[in-house]
């Protein structure tokens, strides 16, 4: 192949990685459910004809993108190809061959040309209710979380399902924003298809096979050689979490060698009775993306640079076996990149950042008039971060969603969608762990049902009895707690109640420090406390 076709074929690899963008962007503007219009908690590619995934947008997260690169050969597998037609859009929310629990849904769409199969685009968006419990911990089973959607058609050759329609509608509590964010994720494939079309038609050629080898085979390339320049040998890391009711292990033994790196996680605590276990889909999609952090972060994304990393489990609370209830799998999933990371420390001292609060702290909020009152009902999810770990040469983040990179949604777009009022939110002084380089800061925040209302919340947080850890000398970040404005103490999982005229607290844990604290420039200390960010004295 000469220069000038590399170039050509360059170019094309840009484009392609354009049109998976705008694919994207499509979802966020037409999506009903806040978590993927305001906190982009969503993914979108194309795949070729087996199934790989060439290109991802780089909006969503690791967990949707990485899972979603390997339910597209499920697609396949589960519709037959003898029965993928033009015009054809496929869905599931399978925990296990979809994102790892039931509030994704992931679609998957075949694309032909000249009346030839050439590809696949799909996506995924987190839906705020399917029914069951909501979302939350306490089911024992995946029986109770909700609706289950196997692998199965939403339209075929043009025609959307009427009886998938009215079947899904009569299971959830608000059957128009879930209908509605399952036409956006329709129409965020077809705009994908559509520029992917016009953008073949351009460049004169009827298939992606070229291209697609041009993709795998320079990954694949880039990533021997990142391996190849690695410390090799083996290396482990345990860490503890607060688990649901008590504290669970994880852990992780990580080896780098022939060509790939290996993560096992075999010592991690048993599968759980509650809906905190994390199906190894899910487990897997964050332990490649710690690795490629790390490895090459600059390499793009695709099946090739994926399947440089290989992962393994027996069964355990971070390899679930239906029918295990997994609505909550993100709390111990984005522990995963941490685990991950306290092995490669090892094996590259110096060189990686600390822990952080890593899970994300949702709630999920069902708000009603009190006893006595009139007023709205509605389902709320919002989303909110603590402090990621302090790096090498850099404090951490503040209120940073690390690993999962998902947007807090705005406190406006949040009231709007019901009764709740959001009295604080703000940076939480003093919980980033102390260091050469500080800890990110985790965030306060009061919510209050509005007038004449009250609610239950679902908590899922973590980090409460587990703080994040430092390295290289560094202090733990402060841990979470949860509680009402009268002092009363709450669980960090589960439904709750809030009553009228009470108020939630959260404190969001903080990241852990990195180096001596000792170290840290005498500037730095300077401007932690004119910027009210540290107010004990050291």
């Amino acid at each position: 192949m000469s220069d000038i076709d590399d170039i050509r074929l360059q170019v094309m690899w840009n484009r392609l990685i354009s049109v998976v963008e705008e694919q994207a962007t499509t979802l966020v503007r037409t999506a009903f459910s806040t978590s993927v219009r305001e906190a982009g908690d969503l993914s979108a590619g194309v795949f070729d004809t087996e199934g790989r995934m060439l290109a991802q947008a780089v909006t969503g997260t690791p967990g949707h993108v990485n899972t979603m690169a390997e339910a597209v050969g499920h697609f396949i597998e589960g519709i037959g190809r003898q029965f993928i037609f033009d015009g054809d859009t496929y869905l599931t929310n399978d925990p296990w061959l979809g994102t790892g629990h039931l509030h994704d849904i992931t679609m998957c769409t075949p694309v032909f040309m000249k009346g030839t199969l050439i590809g696949f685009f799909a996506c995924t968006a987190h839906v705020v209710d399917v029914g069951g419990r909501g979302f939350g911990p306490d089911a024992k089973s995946v029986y109770e979380e909700g609706i289950q959607i196997p692998i199965m058609k939403f339209a075929e050759r043009g025609t959307v399902s009427g009886e998938l329609v009215r079947l899904v509608r009569a299971n959830v509590r608000q059957p128009d924003q879930l209908i509605g964010d399952c036409y956006s994720l329709a129409a965020c494939n077809d705009v994908g298809k559509k520029r992917l079309i016009e953008m073949l038609d351009e460049v004169g050629l009827d298939d992606l096979e070229r291209l697609a080898d041009f993709i795998f085979t320079r990954t694949a390339s880039a990533m021997d050689e990142r391996i190849a320049a690695l410390p090799q040998g083996t290396w482990a890391n345990e860490m503890l979490t607060d688990g649901y009711d008590e504290p669970i292990t994880l852990a992780a033994t990580v080896t780098i060698g022939e060509g790939r790196v290996h993560v096992d996680f075999t010592g991690s605590s048993p599968v759980s009775r509650w809906g905190i276990n994390v199906p190894l889909i899910y487990a897997k999609a964050y332990a490649c993306y710690a690795v490629n952090c790390i490895v090459a972060p600059d390499i793009p994304n695709n099946w090739a640079s994926l399947g440089s990393v290989t992962v393994a489990s027996p069964e355990n609370i971070v390899n679930a076996k239906r029918p295990a209830p997994v609505s909550v799998r993100h709390v111990i999933g984005h522990m995963i990149p941490d685990l991950t990371f306290g092995a490669l420390a090892k094996a590259l001292p110096g060189t990686i950042q600390a822990e952080g609060a890593a899970s994300l702290w949702n709630i999920q909020i069902s708000a009603r008039p009190a006893p006595g009152e009139t007023g709205e009902r509605a389902e709320i999810l919002m989303f909110n971060s603590g402090g990621s770990g302090a790096r090498p040469t850099l404090d951490g983040l503040s209120a940073t969603a690390f690993p999962s990179g998902v947007m807090t949604m705005p406190i406006e777009a949040t009231e709007h969608t019901g009764p709740i009022v959001i009295w604080r939110k703000e940076l939480r002084p003093d919980s980033g762990g102390d260091g050469r380089y500080r800890g990110g800061l985790g965030q306060l925040i009061e919510i209050a049902p509005a007038a004449g209302h009250e609610f239950d919340f679902s908590a899922m947080f973590d980090r409460v009895t587990a703080p994040a850890r430092g390295r290289e000398g560094g202090g733990s970040g402060a841990p979470g707690s949860v509680r009402l404005d009268d002092g009363t103490t709450l669980r960090p999982k589960g439904w709750q109640h809030v009553p009228a005229g009470r108020r939630l607290m959260l404190e969001l844990p903080g990241g852990g420090g990195f180096g001596a604290p000792s170290e840290r420039d005498e500037t730095a200390q300077e401007d932690d406390r004119v910027k009210g960010y540290v107010t004990r004295k050291t």
